[in-house]
């Protein structure tokens, strides 16, 4: 889940719902070897719902300027 707030996080249990998943497959690399897998992407934890529920607000990750 890119952009939460790095205090905030699900639970082994909870239930996730996305509503606009974004699936990716990675291939990488690395020494000789290839790993590939499938991700899903979620662009704010705002955009989930947990356990029936949308997260807190400050389950977002306040903007930096870096």
């Amino acid at each position: 889940v890119y952009n939460a707030a790095p205090d905030w996080s699900v639970q082994v249990g909870d239930a996730l719902g996305v509503a606009e998943p974004h699936l990716v497959q990675h291939q990488h690399q690395y020494q000789g070897k290839t790993f590939s897998f499938t991700g899903v992407r979620v662009s704010s934890p705002l955009s989930l719902l947990v356990n029936g529920r949308r997260p807190p607000g400050p389950a977002l990750a306040p903007a930096r300027l870096a």
